[in-house]
């Protein structure tokens, strides 16, 4: 469709003229370019849509003089193979010639395309986390700096964007990273994969430090654990001075006290394009420093349909504060919830095993005397003599079983006791501890474990993600036509 309508317009258009296509499902410009101001050229489109041309690339085309410049923007990516996509916009930029046929171009390495990706405007970003540091003492723990671990497994390389609110501003600080493993810096050894001092004439206008890794800093990477120490007022003049030209690392072996806390928010980002199974991929593409919550800035060589990917990280654990206040009588809920919490699973895994072993007494057959091999139905009979000790009976139990017709298997009533039964005995994970049906393979121990497990996670999701629906609702409220539910909110776009 898009060919067609390319090929067609072709003809009625001339160099400096364009034809536009705006609705709420996409946004479709086509305009006819001389290829001598392709160079250098930018093209701005709707909600900050960019893309920057190179000064030399190669274009694949007999024409000397002119080609079409078609961009294509979507309100929303794809979902496709990856979920990171989910709050971008799709966005595209090709070359075609005269018959509409799609024209093929490389840029280098040394000088790529840059494309400004937006996103969706509705998107929700969560305030930053407080870090309590001046409740650490750190010199009793013997620190240099204060470690938070981030998980970065990701299936596609993923870019790292940190930002710093200090509460003092006159404070500077020293930020080591390492991958995979703690960073070690004092004078004895240095185990670091980079390294950035925050002076105060860093702040940006909203008074916070940023600082970026790449994807092509991650690849090949799970994990990355960064420290954070204050320099004292000695090291601040050293090295914030505005005429200060130092270029090593501030390295001392003294434990260190924060004099004030900061706040902290880290999230991820990256740029995908379709390959030709319209699988999403990132290799070849590099997400530049201009990456903010609103926009991804990509570096690529090639041109295609891109999308940005966002995802803002839960506060990071900080294990010098867990470590530091991890006694008893400043915890005592939290101590007393999960003992109890253990005590209740032990008693359940008691009773679920004692449960499995008479469920397993009861999964014995006796085949009947009369049983003939031409029969073509199987009954298997249970026969309940009471919940007692000892209630069983030696008497003879006569029984005939007649067939139930497709009529009463339809009943109201034999329906809703059946499901009834079946979603409380087995299908509620809870309830089927007490009433597992002996036949099934998922016993009751099994069971008891995965509902403790669920429980657990539940409870680690609310700490990681703890308020965040007073944001989500406090924000939908700037966001007209969202819908919101909790932390979760539908734009008008993702209805349509």
């Amino acid at each position: 469709m898009i060919s067609l309508l390319t090929s067609t317009l072709n003809i009625q258009l001339n160099i400096g003229q364009s034809s536009l296509v705006n609705t709420s499902q996409t946004f479709v410009s086509l305009e006819p370019i001389s290829i001598q101001s392709l160079k250098n050229k930018v093209i701005k489109q709707v909600e900050n849509t960019q893309f920057n041309i190179p000064s030399d690339f190669i274009l694949n085309t007999t024409s000397n003089y002119s080609i079409s410049l078609r961009t294509k923007i979507d309100p929303l990516a794809s979902y496709g193979n990856f979920p990171n996509t989910n709050l971008s916009r799709s966005v595209s930029l090709s070359f075609v010639d005269q018959n509409g046929n799609e024209i093929s171009f490389k840029a280098s390495q040394n000088n790529p395309i840059q494309l400004i990706i937006p996103r969706d405007p509705n998107v929700i970003i969560p305030s930053m986390y407080l870090q309590n540091m001046t409740s650490i003492n750190s010199t009793n723990n013997n620190l240099l700096f204060n470690y938070l671990y981030i998980n970065i497994t990701s299936s596609l390389p993923i870019s790292i964007h940190f930002e710093i609110h200090p509460l003092d501003k006159s404070l500077a600080y020293l930020f080591i990273y390492k991958f995979d493993q703690t960073p070690l810096l004092n004078s004895s050894i240095s185990i670091i994969d980079g390294w950035t001092i925050f002076c105060p004439f860093n702040l940006t206008s909203d008074d916070i430090y940023r600082y970026f890794i790449d994807n092509q800093q991650t690849s090949g990477h799970q994990s990355l654990i960064f420290g954070i120490r204050e320099l004292n007022s000695t090291e601040t003049d050293n090295y914030c001075s505005q005429n200060s030209s130092i270029n090593i690392l501030p390295i001392t072996d003294q434990p260190f006290n924060f004099t004030s806390n900061y706040e902290l928010r880290i999230y991820t980002s990256d740029c995908y394009y379709l390959d030709e199974n319209n699988i999403w991929k990132s290799d070849g593409l590099i997400v530049g420093s201009l990456t903010n919550h609103y926009q991804t800035e990509c570096l690529s060589t090639h041109l295609t349909t891109f999308a940005g990917g966002f995802i803002v990280l839960p506060a990071p654990i900080n294990w010098s504060y867990v470590f530091a206040n991890a006694d008893f009588m400043k915890n005592k809920t939290v101590y007393l919830t999960m003992i109890l919490t253990s005590i209740i699973y032990i008693i359940l895994m008691i009773y679920a095993r004692f449960k499995d072993k008479k469920d397993f007494e009861k999964l014995g057959v006796t085949p009947l005397a009369d049983n003939n091999k031409s029969d073509q139905y199987y009954y298997q009979i249970l026969v309940f003599t009471g919940q007692r000790t000892n209630a069983g009976t030696d008497s003879k139990i006569e029984r005939t079983l007649p067939i139930a017709n497709e009529a009463e298997k339809q009943e109201f009533s034999y329906v809703l006791s059946k499901k009834a039964y079946h979603s409380v005995s087995d299908g509620h994970l809870w309830f089927s501890i007490f009433s597992r049906p002996p036949s099934y393979k998922f016993t009751c121990v099994q069971r008891c474990t995965c509902c403790f497990v669920l429980f657990f996670i539940s409870m680690l999701i609310n700490i990681m993600y703890y308020d965040l629906s007073n944001e989500a609702n406090t924000s939908s409220e700037t966001h007209n036509g969202t819908l919101s539910i909790g932390p979760c909110y539908i734009a008008p776009q993702q209805v349509y």
